[in-house]
């Protein structure tokens, strides 16, 4: 089991990525245990445009939910491999009433998921 492709928003998903090694790629990160199939992962990521990061373990994979510091934000590599990094274990439940506020105020202040997806 693998998780990936939910550090970032469907917005930055649907404007696409940039080719190797142009300024400001954004990262994505995958967790999991299985390493052949985080290759695979990895992989795909770079063909989309977007640089991989291998963000450890499955159970490794809170850092990378609502609200941690790698959530939401269109970071480089060495950025989001900080910002995971940062994640403290005991502030989960932070994380998430943070990440949940911040959508309902992009709700209330888009109007519509729509608008918010919209690239």
């Amino acid at each position: 089991m693998l998780k990936a492709f939910n550090n970032v928003t469907a917005r930055t998903l649907a404007r696409g990525g940039l080719p190797a090694g142009a300024p400001g790629r954004i990262a994505l990160s995958v967790a999991g245990d299985d390493v052949a199939g985080k290759k695979l992962v990895l992989q795909l990521f770079d063909q989309l445009g977007f640089d991989g990061v291998d963000a450890g373990t499955l159970a490794d994979s809170w850092r990378q939910q609502v609200g941690t510091p790698a959530y939401g934000h269109d970071l480089d590599a060495a950025a989001l491999r900080a910002a995971l990094a940062a994640a403290e274990r005991d502030r989960v439940a932070d994380y998430r009433r943070e990440g949940e506020a911040m959508v309902r105020q992009l709700l209330a202040t888009a109007g519509s998921i729509d608008a918010i997806a919209a690239p």
